[in-house]
C-alpha cells in the first residue's frame, strides 16, 4: 500500500495515514469465507468484493441500509475503478446487487440510495421492485465546476424506500434549527412558531425532502479524507437518526472511508461496513478510533441540526468526550424488537 505523504498546507486537516497506520489498521478488517452470524459481522469492516459475500450475510439482521455505489460515471477510486455503461446495463448492474442484499433486511428496516441526476431514473426503476418507495431526497452540493452551456450540477439524489409499511421515522431527531429572519408575533407580541434566547432568535423546523445545509467534506473539516466521492457526517447523521434507533444495526455495501459506519457509531447504533479497497477500509477503521475520543458531529449539535455558517452557535452545544459504549443490538427474533411505527 502506498503511503499518502503528498506535501500540504499547515492548516490542511485531510486524514492520511502511513504504512504503520495501514499495518495496524490492516488487523482489525474482516474476510469472510462462508455464510456468518450476526454476532461475527457486528461492528467490523469487511475488506471484500460485495458480489463475493452477499449471499454470506445474515437473513434479516439489519435495519438499515445506506449505499452510495459508484454512479454511472467513468471515475477512479484508488485502486479500482467504474467505467461508464449504458443505463439499462447500469439498472441491470444494479438490481444485481440490490436484489440479492434485500433479503438481509429486516420487515420493519428502511433502504437509502444515492444516485446522479443521470442514474436516478435507473435506481427508482430498481427499488420499485424491490421496496415501497417513500421519498425521494435532493441535497445541493457546494461544489461542483460551472459550465458555459448548461445548469451548473451542483445536486444529488438519495431514495427512501422501506421494507413494509411498518418502518420507523424519528421526525422529532431531525428538525433543522434555522435562524429567524423575519420575526413574527401574535397579536399579544408573542414568538410565532420561533423561540429567543441568548443565542438569537430561532426557529425549529421539520425536515423536508430538498437538503441545502449539507456541506461536502473538504480540507479543512476533520472528518475530510481523500476519498473521491465522501459524504459528509451531517448527511449520514440525519439519515441514521431518521430511520434508526439506538441499538439497531446500520449496513453499508460500500463503505468508502467510513462516514456510515463513524456516524453509527457516533450515534450507538451498530455497524457493518463493506469496501473492496483496503486503503479505504483503514481509513475507515482510524476514523473509528477517533470516533471513540470525539463523537461530534459538526452541523448536529444540542440534538438538532443546524444551518451552514453557525459553528460558533453550534459549539455552545458541543458534546464531551467519552469512553466507548457498548449498546446491544435490536436482533430480530420473530417480532422486532420494540413498537415500529411510520409518521
Amino acid at each position: 500500500m502506498t503511503e499518502q505523504r503528498e506535501k500540504r498546507a499547515p492548516r490542511n486537516r485531510t486524514i492520511t495515514l502511513a504504512e504503520a497506520d495501514c499495518e495496524l489498521y490492516r488487523s482489525r478488517l474482516q474476510r469472510l469465507s462462508g455464510p456468518t452470524t450476526l454476532e461475527e459481522v457486528l461492528d467490523h469492516t469487511i475488506c471484500q468484493d460485495l458480489f463475493e459475500i452477499l449471499d454470506f450475510l445474515p437473513p434479516c439482521s439489519v435495519d438499515l441500509i445506506f449505499a452510495d455505489p459508484p454512479y454511472n460515471l467513468s471515475k477512479s477510486f484508488n485502486r479500482y475503478s467504474f467505467a461508464q455503461v449504458p443505463l439499462l446495463e447500469y439498472e441491470q448492474w444494479l438490481e444485481s446487487w440490490l436484489g440479492r442484499l434485500a433479503r438481509v433486511v429486516k420487515p420493519t428496516g428502511s433502504v437509502y440510495v444515492c444516485a446522479d441526476w443521470r442514474s436516478s431514473t435507473a435506481v427508482q426503476s430498481v427499488l420499485e421492485r424491490l421496496f415501497t418507495v417513500r421519498s425521494r431526497i435532493t441535497w445541493e452540493r457546494e461544489k461542483g465546476r460551472g459550465s458555459r452551456n448548461n445548469w451548473k450540477n451542483c445536486a444529488e439524489d438519495i431514495w427512501f424506500c422501506t421494507a413494509s409499511d411498518d418502518y420507523v421515522f424519528n421526525v422529532e431527531d431531525v428538525k433543522l434549527k434555522r435562524r429567524v429572519i423575519a420575526p413574527y408575533t401574535s397579536l399579544e407580541g408573542k414568538p410565532k412558531d420561533w423561540h429567543e434566547s441568548s443565542e438569537g432568535r430561532f426557529r425549529l423546523t421539520y425536515p423536508s425532502n430538498i437538503w441545502t445545509d449539507v456541506t461536502v467534506p473538504f480540507w479543512s473539516m476533520r472528518e475530510n479524507t481523500d476519498h473521491p466521492t465522501q459524504k459528509a457526517e451531517k448527511l449520514l447523521a440525519r439519515i441514521v437518526l431518521a430511520s434508526s434507533r439506538e441499538g439497531d444495526i446500520v449496513l453499508d455495501p460500500f463503505l468508502g472511508s467510513g462516514t456510515t459506519s463513524v456516524v453509527a457509531k457516533k450515534l450507538k447504533r451498530h455497524y457493518i461496513g463493506i469496501e473492496i479497497d483496503e486503503l479505504f477500509c483503514c481509513l475507515a477503521e482510524h476514523r473509528l478510533s477517533m470516533a471513540e475520543l470525539d463523537p461530534g458531529i459538526q452541523g448536529y449539535a444540542g440534538g438538532v441540526f443546524w444551518e451552514r455558517n453557525t459553528l460558533s452557535d453550534q459549539r455552545r452545544h458541543k458534546p464531551p468526550t467519552r469512553q466507548p459504549e457498548t449498546v446491544q443490538p435490536t436482533l430480530l427474533s420473530g417480532i422486532p424488537n420494540g413498537t415500529r411505527s411510520s409518521r
